[in-house]
Protein backbone atom coordinates (compact mmCIF):
# COMPACT_ATOMS: atom_id res chain seq x y z
CA UNK A 1 0.00 0.00 0.00
CA UNK A 2 1.34 3.45 -0.62
CA UNK A 3 -0.04 6.91 0.55
CA UNK A 4 -0.45 9.48 -2.43
CA UNK A 5 -1.67 13.38 -1.78
CA UNK A 6 -4.45 14.99 -3.63
CA UNK A 7 -3.31 18.24 -5.54
CA UNK A 8 -5.14 21.88 -5.82
CA UNK A 9 -7.49 20.35 -8.17
CA UNK A 10 -7.93 16.83 -7.06
CA UNK A 11 -5.59 15.46 -9.54
CA UNK A 12 -3.80 11.93 -8.06
CA UNK A 13 -0.91 10.69 -9.42
CA UNK A 14 -0.83 6.89 -9.04
CA UNK A 15 2.58 4.92 -8.46
CA UNK A 16 4.80 4.07 -11.13
CA UNK A 17 4.78 0.26 -9.43
CA UNK A 18 0.95 0.27 -9.44
CA UNK A 19 0.82 1.40 -12.89
CA UNK A 20 3.46 -1.19 -14.53
CA UNK A 21 1.59 -4.48 -12.74
CA UNK A 22 -1.90 -3.26 -14.07
CA UNK A 23 -0.13 -3.01 -17.32
CA UNK A 24 -1.98 0.75 -17.61
CA UNK A 25 -0.18 3.41 -19.51
CA UNK A 26 -0.61 7.57 -19.27
CA UNK A 27 -3.41 8.47 -20.77
CA UNK A 28 -5.23 5.40 -20.38
CA UNK A 29 -9.26 5.88 -19.82
CA UNK A 30 -9.95 4.97 -15.82
CA UNK A 31 -13.64 4.63 -14.53
CA UNK A 32 -14.48 6.36 -10.93
CA UNK A 33 -16.49 5.03 -8.29
CA UNK A 34 -16.68 5.20 -4.60
CA UNK A 35 -17.60 2.19 -2.50
CA UNK A 36 -20.06 1.92 0.15
CA UNK A 37 -17.07 2.11 3.17
CA UNK A 38 -15.87 5.37 1.65
CA UNK A 39 -13.55 4.28 -1.08
CA UNK A 40 -12.50 5.22 -4.41
CA UNK A 41 -12.40 2.39 -7.08
CA UNK A 42 -10.64 2.82 -10.30
CA UNK A 43 -11.11 0.53 -12.79
CA UNK A 44 -10.00 0.94 -16.81
CA UNK A 45 -12.74 1.92 -18.90
CA UNK A 46 -13.69 -0.21 -22.32
CA UNK A 47 -13.09 2.84 -24.65
CA UNK A 48 -14.03 1.20 -28.12
CA UNK A 49 -14.01 4.09 -30.94
CA UNK A 50 -17.44 4.21 -33.00
CA UNK A 51 -18.39 5.74 -36.24
CA UNK A 52 -21.05 7.73 -36.80
CA UNK A 53 -22.86 7.02 -40.16
CA UNK A 54 -23.89 9.42 -42.57
CA UNK A 55 -27.07 8.55 -45.19
CA UNK A 56 -24.78 8.11 -47.82
CA UNK A 57 -22.47 6.04 -46.24
CA UNK A 58 -25.74 4.01 -44.99
CA UNK A 59 -26.94 4.10 -48.55
CA UNK A 60 -23.57 2.62 -49.48
CA UNK A 61 -24.13 -0.59 -46.73
CA UNK A 62 -27.42 -1.05 -48.44
CA UNK A 63 -26.00 -1.00 -51.78
CA UNK A 64 -23.84 -3.60 -50.77
CA UNK A 65 -25.71 -5.51 -48.82
CA UNK A 66 -28.37 -6.71 -51.30
CA UNK A 67 -28.35 -10.54 -51.56
CA UNK A 68 -27.91 -12.08 -55.50
CA UNK A 69 -30.19 -13.48 -57.80
CA UNK A 70 -29.14 -17.06 -56.46
CA UNK A 71 -29.43 -16.25 -52.93
CA UNK A 72 -32.69 -15.15 -53.17
CA UNK A 73 -33.62 -17.86 -54.87
CA UNK A 74 -32.12 -20.08 -52.47
CA UNK A 75 -34.38 -18.37 -49.61
CA UNK A 76 -37.54 -19.05 -51.99
CA UNK A 77 -40.07 -16.41 -52.21
CA UNK A 78 -41.35 -15.27 -49.12
CA UNK A 79 -43.68 -12.13 -49.71
CA UNK A 80 -47.24 -11.81 -48.92
CA UNK A 81 -49.92 -9.95 -50.55
CA UNK A 82 -49.44 -6.98 -47.73
CA UNK A 83 -45.81 -6.23 -48.73
CA UNK A 84 -42.84 -7.67 -49.57
CA UNK A 85 -39.01 -6.75 -47.77
CA UNK A 86 -36.03 -6.22 -49.97
CA UNK A 87 -33.76 -8.84 -48.82
CA UNK A 88 -30.38 -7.80 -47.71
CA UNK A 89 -27.49 -10.10 -45.61
CA UNK A 90 -28.25 -8.02 -43.21
CA UNK A 91 -31.46 -7.93 -41.03
CA UNK A 92 -29.95 -4.65 -39.85
CA UNK A 93 -30.48 -2.70 -43.24
CA UNK A 94 -33.99 -4.66 -44.60
CA UNK A 95 -36.87 -2.09 -45.68
CA UNK A 96 -40.11 -2.80 -45.75
CA UNK A 97 -41.90 -1.68 -49.00
CA UNK A 98 -45.83 -1.50 -49.15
Amino acid sequence: MEVIKLGKKGQASIPKAILNHLGLEGETKLLVETTAEGGILLRPAGVYPIEIYTEERIEEFKIGDHLTDEETKQLGDRTTSESRITRTRSPHFCTKIN
